[in-house]
């Protein structure tokens, strides 16, 4: 029985890991652009060849884009 605990918990904390990966590098990303009136397409590729922190803070330092 303990095992079954076990390897429930341990696909659960899996699947919460895999959610978060991909909200951090695909969906946070995305988002910001989209908010920043830029193309979210490319910050995720900025994110996915770069880093996600050097996308979040790209965006965060050049904020939003009028016009």
């Amino acid at each position: 029985m303990e095992t079954t605990a076990s390897a429930l918990f341990g696909i659960l904390i899996a699947v919460f890991a895999l959610w978060f990966l991909v909200w951090f590098v695909f969906l946070l990303p995305y988002r910001m652009a989209i908010e920043r009136n830029r193309e979210g397409t490319a910050w995720v590729l900025v994110s996915l060849f770069g880093s996600p922190f050097l996308a979040i803070f790209l965006l965060l330092v050049l904020g939003y884009r009028t016009g």
